[in-house]
């Protein structure tokens, strides 16, 4: 079992526009509301894959009661730890293959909340840790998460970031991300100043590159794709989960194949299947 750990849940809001202009009124032409996250959206891509995944999060009010009714209807299995506050939202509004978003920073969590959601992590073949951390979360708790016995992935950034790189058995910043918390616009040695076993970077259209100790991996997308990329990061992040033991060149092989048919989708957490069949 993979078990997906969103520190920080969501009900992710899509809007789709013909064309973004700030200032002016815009008539959306489709809604797309579900629960987010970007735990949540690994966790929807693995389903998808055929492997069996658990949701870990915190989720309060209304909107996390929206959130629990939405997994439930997607049927994605989970066990979410009760919070005082207001579980967010966010929105992501998509014109002209680009995506632009609003992110809510989230509620408030006391320490109590926190270890609950500690306790509710079971035992599993592989974890993930993926976003933020919510507000009153100190910054070296996804560390705490990352030091299990066995492979844990975190996709995170700024200290909680440099915090559980050590312990991690990969990371996954994008290269805006590692730039801004190493430094270094240059991608390897920024990834080697992490200290973490395996880093691996997104390159947005370039495709990713992973910093595996002293080898240097990079692939390429089969070709640039339109569409939404706010789950492709998350794709890549479930193909390293389902693919945890194979050779890194054929992880990211994959890895990026399944990326860029997430783009082809209209939501995160999706992926055009014949085409991720086709770019493998």
């Amino acid at each position: 079992m993979i078990v997906t750990v969103t520190p920080n849940l969501a009900l992710d809001v899509t809007y789709e526009v013909p064309e973004l202009r700030p200032g002016l009124t815009h008539r959306v032409e489709t809604v797309h509301a579900r629960a987010g996250g970007k735990g949540v959206n690994v966790a929807r891509v693995l389903r998808s894959l055929g492997h069996d995944v658990l949701v870990v999060g915190l989720a309060g009010g209304a909107t996390g009661d929206a959130v629990r009714a939405d997994l439930d209807a997607a049927g994605l299995t989970h066990d979410l730890a009760s919070i005082g506050g207001e579980t967010r939202r966010t929105v992501t509004i998509v014109a002209g293959g680009e995506a632009t978003l609003l992110n809510e920073p989230g509620p408030v969590v006391t320490p109590d909340e926190w270890a609950a959601l500690e306790a509710r992590i079971p035992d599993a073949d592989v974890v993930v840790v993926s976003g933020s951390l919510p507000p009153g979360v100190p910054a070296d708790a996804v560390a705490r998460l990352a030091r299990r016995d066995v492979p844990v992935i975190v996709d995170t950034s700024g200290e909680p970031l440099r915090h559980a790189a050590p312990y991690a058995w990969a990371v996954k910043p994008n290269a805006a991300e590692l730039a801004e918390l190493t430094g270094t616009d240059d991608p390897v040695t920024g990834a080697r100043s992490l200290g973490a076993r395996a880093v691996v970077v997104s390159l947005g259209a370039e495709g990713l590159l992973a910093v595996t100790g002293d080898d240097v991996h990079r692939v390429a997308p089969p070709r640039v794709v339109g569409g939404n990329p706010t789950g492709a990061g998350d794709a890549v992040v479930a193909a390293l989960a389902a693919g945890v033991g194979s050779p890194w060149p054929d992880l990211l092989k994959d890895a990026v194949a399944l990326s860029a048919a997430a783009v082809l989708a209209p939501v995160a957490g999706s992926y055009d299947p014949a085409a991720y069949e086709g770019f493998r």
